[in-house]
């Protein structure tokens, strides 16, 4: 072999080396977020688990990768989604709401799952224990359903004269049933009749106010589901159409003209929810990780709809209130 030759031979394979360690480096974690509801009205909640991420070390298209499949009200297709995302080999999937988590759980009992839920995780089946969840689930418990007699006080006290009360349910949530016998409890307490409406797409949301308006209710509750926090511009407006004092449980339905929200900050928990992610990503097991339940509950008064409504906010309670939007 000519000198030339030789040179020209390792300088080709030196150039070559660069590429093929390129080749054999590990392709970035992905993360797999499997949701219920419809994905433009989440992206907030979906940013806050990315600031989450962010706080441990992880960055979306720096040193993490995302696939996101979201089933828009419809939850008969999230089996098939998370069946996909345990395809694509997604390093953790996120799962918003105990509908996704089941559907998540049923796909694979080895990659790890982090939910979100506002009703009791272990009654679910989701985990075995909040401490220690087992198996390979853990995630953030909002404990919305658990605050809807204080929201149901809340709405007496803003329409006292309301003897019927409706609530807006979505039956496809695994945590309807308990929430409503729990409304319904508080509404036989205060001497109050509840009428319950199912809603579980866009259609039923109208026809459940249009039969609100039927049953003379004269006051209503929303009920915490990802699919109705989806779609909070349609209900406030319709809340609005019909003068319908209302209480919601999440503070993004009060930003958009709702009177009343009672209950846990959304992004906070996702961020958490980011934070559990990237934990997971660094190698701690889930089923080491306690599902973290919410401390704080905010309290929301919008005084515009309380005006539009001739409604007057006692003083106390808007004392009381986070904040109140004017």
């Amino acid at each position: 072999m000519k000198r030339r030759d030789f040179i020209t031979l390792i300088g080709g394979a030196a150039a070559a080396w660069p590429l093929a360690a390129r080749a054999q480096q590990p392709a970035m974690p992905v993360i797999g977020i499997l949701g219920s509801p419809s994905a433009i009205p989440y992206k907030p909640f979906v940013d806050a688990i990315f600031r989450g991420l962010e706080e441990e070390g992880f960055v979306l298209g720096k040193n993490i990768a995302v696939e996101q499949r979201w089933a828009d009200g419809q939850y008969d297709r999230l089996p098939a989604f998370a069946n996909e995302l345990v395809r694509l080999r997604a390093n953790v999937i996120v799962a918003i709401a105990p509908p996704a988590a089941r559907a998540a759980k049923g796909a694979t009992s080895s990659t790890p799952i982090v939910f979100s839920t506002a009703g009791d995780p272990v009654a679910l089946g989701l985990v075995s224990s909040l401490a220690r969840p087992g198996g390979n689930l853990t995630g953030v418990n909002f404990l919305l359903f658990a605050t809807v007699t204080k929201r149901l006080e809340l709405l007496t006290k803003l329409a006292p004269m309301a003897d019927t009360i409706g609530i807006l349910v979505n039956p496809r949530n695994p945590s309807t049933v308990r929430s409503t016998a729990d409304a319904q409890a508080a509404a036989d307490t205060l001497g109050k009749k509840l009428i319950v409406e199912n809603a579980g797409t866009a259609r039923d949301i109208e026809s459940g106010f249009a039969h609100f308006v039927q049953q003379k209710v004269r006051a209503i509750l929303v009920e915490s589901d990802p699919f109705l926090t989806a779609r909070r511009d349609q209900i406030v407006g319709l809340a609005a159409l019909h003068s319908l004092p209302a209480v919601y449980s999440h503070r993004e339905f009060a930003e958009v003209g709702g009177l009343v929200s009672y209950g846990t900050s959304l992004p906070d928990a996702y961020r958490q929810i980011g934070i559990y992610t990237g934990r997971i990503l660094k190698g701690e097991e889930p089923a080491n990780l306690p599902v973290m339940q919410a401390t704080k509950f905010q309290l929301v008064i919008n005084l515009k709809t309380a005006k539009a409504l001739a409604l007057d906010v006692p003083l106390h309670l808007q004392q009381l209130a986070d904040e109140v939007i004017e």
